[in-house]
């Protein structure tokens, strides 16, 4: 009988813990397909009338380029789109072909510098990228890379690879060295070595490296709302804050948009989920 009341008590609290967990999704999800303004929806907004009308006005959103001859029509979404896409998947390669041999170095050898070079990358973390939006807008105003996705991928980049060679190199020192040292006796070279036999141990912890690199390159607004001022060249999460004005608010365009954003997201997730798993455990036993 206790067994049985501890297991009901068990399940109690994860289906509270599954309802407080799911209900600003449903929340969004409702308010999204609301068909009327819901100014104060403090309440789960249950829409009377369901509609996909927000999700097509944030699609179907355009921008005549006025200054191009002939006269250009751009669709707006799927720019912002590719612009987010090619952002976050850039710093993600960027950040993790710098870290990835950096973070290795670090764990393997021994050299001068290495101590400080390290406190020096841990004393990078201890600021938030918003402190350092106006350096970067004054050398990227200077070398005219403004408005413009390398800019915003150099950024992100400089706030990405000292978090990713943390996170690798504590994946690299759980590997044991003997496997290392093996391939090197049977002929391998160290660059070998490290090319088949360390990385494809590493691969989980990098892919989950990677994956969080792309959510914090996808995912941030300061940063691009500063430097960029144009709107095609916008990402997505800039390109929600235009249904939020300062005497008015499209909440239902805001929560359809917040929506389509998060569906590449999941997407992602959905698909390394397994690495995410192996790559989250990697590091915790260090053999």
């Amino acid at each position: 009988m206790s067994r049985t009341m501890e297991r009901i008590a068990v399940h109690i609290v994860l289906v509270g813990a599954v309802g407080f967990a799911l209900y600003p999704v449903l929340w969004v999800v409702a308010l999204a397909l609301s068909g009327s303004p819901s100014p104060e929806a403090a309440a789960l907004p249950i829409p009377s009338e369901p509609t996909l009308a927000h999700f097509e006005a944030v699609v179907t959103a355009s921008k005549t380029m006025s200054h191009t001859t002939p006269q250009v029509e751009v669709w707006l979404f799927g720019r912002q789109l590719l612009n987010s896409l090619v952002v976050a998947l850039a710093t993600a390669l960027v950040g993790i072909g710098i870290a990835t041999p950096t973070a290795y170095a670090l764990a393997r050898f021994e050299f001068l510098g290495k101590t400080s070079g390290m406190r020096a990358l841990l004393a990078t973390q201890m600021f938030p990228a918003v402190a350092s939006a106006i350096p970067l807008y004054l050398i990227l105003d200077a070398l005219s890379l403004l408005n413009s996705r390398t800019g915003l991928v150099l950024c992100y980049a400089s706030t990405t690879v000292p978090f990713a060679i943390f996170q690798l190199r504590a994946a690299f020192e759980a590997i044991p060295v003997d496997l290392e040292e093996a391939a090197m006796v049977d002929g391998a070279t160290r660059w070998q070595a490290f090319i088949k036999v360390v990385l494809p141990i590493a691969r989980p912890a990098i892919a989950v490296t990677a994956l969080f690199a792309f959510m914090s390159a996808y995912n941030e607004f300061i940063l691009a709302a500063t430097l960029l001022d144009d709107e095609t060249m916008y990402t997505l999460p800039v390109m929600l804050q235009r249904f939020i004005g300062e005497y008015d608010a499209q909440w239902e365009k805001f929560a359809a948009g917040a929506i389509l954003v998060s569906v590449p997201v999941m997407a992602l997730f959905y698909l390394a989920q397994r690495h995410l798993v192996a790559g989250l455990a990697s590091g915790g036993v260090k053999g």
